[in-house]
């Protein structure tokens, strides 16, 4: 806890003297942040890590910075992983594999990677988390959240980016990580979902050789994306790579969270495998189909139902200024209406809006930030198979089919048409509104209400009412002060004058000229 405190002091001190240009360093405040994640160790660069996925709280300078952050960790003893193995599975090594390396393939803070071969000959790789890794994780973000609820009550500028849910929401992500067991289960998921996709391969967990602690799955070979012998068929892997995404996302609700070019590569049949399953964002329906009226905004460029979506989505909430927003939305969509086809990119938009809703003190949902990266890194790979592939062309062309998928009888397919979407939408969702209403009808009985809502009519009313409050305050104010007045109480100022009904005048005065002046600033009672 200490060396935490002194660090956040450390950093607090170098950030002040730069922004006073009293320091002659190079190293821009970005950097510094990281250098402190790295000082203070492994919980702290994968905090750095998991704090890059927030793209709508950070500049780019700092989302760059973290995500450069590296865990220069050194491998632990083979004789920890096969401890770790043996205590897992409650059998010797030998009885598990015919054969195992001792030197691991990899090597990072949360786990390392041997090579095996099981005795039917499958090749396999072995995942085994690092010893006591999730106790001092526990540790470590228990500190990190007690110091971000101090600081939260200490700054208001710190507590408008509500460190201490932030830091919880790292805190969970970061025990999922650490539960091999959970991945696997991901990982049966997704390789299920794609058994009869010729376009995607993903190496199968080992039944039987799983837990919490250590993970067996089938291994694979393959080109990195960006090998030139794969370049041949660049954009036929870029059409599949979106396919294989909007089926994530619009009909699975599930999706790979990490694509980035470590975790992907083309197996020699030209079928896109997907490794490491740590990062995992879910979508419920409703949010799968505000996303896809997000996209159709866009791609008609209509910046009044962006504004319905981004709301409906939660990426812009609370009381808004509707059209200043839409006229920002239109701003960002005139930007991308001047570039090419080829350029266009909905990871950005959506971005550019998420930073808009963070001026309303709006947290984004976590799994929408995860969507966001993998946004991002889905269209990277994408220009990697191929530098000049439309990608909004390619939503076009593929998009509706999964979209109609995911929501079952809104077609759209055959339009585009915010109309018709509206009122389809409502009608799917009028079933569950009246099912709703007839549970509620069932557990109140005759205390059940309808209300009516009517636009400024609840503001009005609350106006009113602080007005008349206040009115009758005054009032008490004044009687009470000329009573004191006639019966001379208390101590006297100014020769005869009772202090206390002084004082009462005083107060009913103010609070008359508050009272006169609200009413007159509204234009009237």
């Amino acid at each position: 806890m200490f060396q935490i405190a002194l660090e956040i002091v450390r950093l607090g001190w170098a950030l002040a003297i730069d922004r006073l240009h009293l320091s002659r360093s190079r190293v821009r405040p970005a950097e510094r942040l990281c250098l402190s994640l790295a000082r203070l160790g492994t919980t702290f660069i994968k905090f750095g890590q998991a704090l890059s996925l927030r793209r709508d709280m950070l500049p780019d300078d700092y989302i760059a910075a973290l995500q450069s952050l590296q865990e220069h960790v050194a491998p632990f003893p083979a004789e920890q992983a096969i401890r770790e193995i043996e205590r897992a599975f409650g059998r010797p090594l030998a009885e598990l594999f015919a054969e195992f390396e001792r030197k691991p393939l990899a090597a990072a803070s949360i786990a390392q990677v041997h090579a095996a071969r099981l005795h039917d000959g499958r090749e396999v790789v072995v995942k085994v988390r690092r010893l006591g890794i999730k106790r001092q994780i526990e540790r470590d973000m228990r500190a990190l959240a007690w110091l971000a609820q101090i600081g939260g009550a200490m700054s208001r500028r710190l507590r408008h980016y509500q460190p201490e849910l932030v830091i919880r929401e790292i805190w969970t992500n970061l025990r999922n990580e650490t539960d091999f067991a959970r991945e696997a289960r991901s990982i049966t998921r997704f390789a299920s979902a794609f058994t009869d996709w010729p376009t995607v391969y993903v190496p199968r967990a080992i039944e039987g050789l799983i837990s919490e602690t250590v993970l067996v799955q089938e291994r694979s070979h393959g080109y990195r994306i960006d090998d030139p012998a794969i370049k041949s068929q660049g954009s036929q892997l870029a059409q599949d790579f979106i396919d294989l995404y909007l089926h994530q996302i619009l009909v699975l609700g599930v999706f790979h969270g990490d694509p980035h070019p470590g975790n992907l590569f083309i197996t020699p049949e030209g079928r896109i495998c997907f490794h490491d399953f740590g990062l995992v964002g879910f979508l419920d329906r409703d949010t799968r189909r505000n996303l896809g009226a997000f996209a159709a905004a866009f791609i008609r460029q209509d910046a009044d139902w962006l504004l319905d979506a981004a709301i409906d989505l939660g990426i812009i909430g609370g009381e808004i200024e509707r059209i200043k927003f839409r006229r920002y939305l239109a701003e960002i969509i005139s930007d991308y209406a001047a570039l090419p086809l080829k350029e266009w990119s909905l990871a950005e938009v959506f971005l550019r809006v998420a930073r808009l809703g963070r001026s309303q003190n709006v947290l984004i949902p976590y799994d929408l930030v995860v969507l966001m990266r993998a946004m991002f890194l889905a269209e990277h790979a994408v220009r990697v198979f191929d530098p000049g592939f439309a990608l909004v062309a390619g939503l076009q062309a593929k998009g509706p089919k999964f979209l109609k998928a995911a929501t079952g009888d809104l077609d759209w397919e055959n339009s585009l048409d915010r109309l018709k979407i509206d009122a389809v939408t409502a009608m799917q969702d009028l079933p569950a509104v009246l099912r709703e209403w007839i549970r509620r009808l069932n557990r109140e009985g005759e205390g059940l209400s309808l209300s009516l809502r009517i636009d400024g009519l609840k503001a009005h009313l609350n106006r009113t009412s602080n007005r008349q409050v206040l009115a009758l305050i005054t009032l008490g104010l004044y009687i009470a002060a000329s009573l004191l007045m006639r019966d001379s109480i208390g101590p006297r100022i100014y020769g005869d004058m009772p202090l206390l009904a002084a004082l009462g005048y005083g107060l009913a005065a103010w609070f008359t000229f508050r009272l006169l002046r609200s009413i007159w600033r509204s234009g009237g009672l």
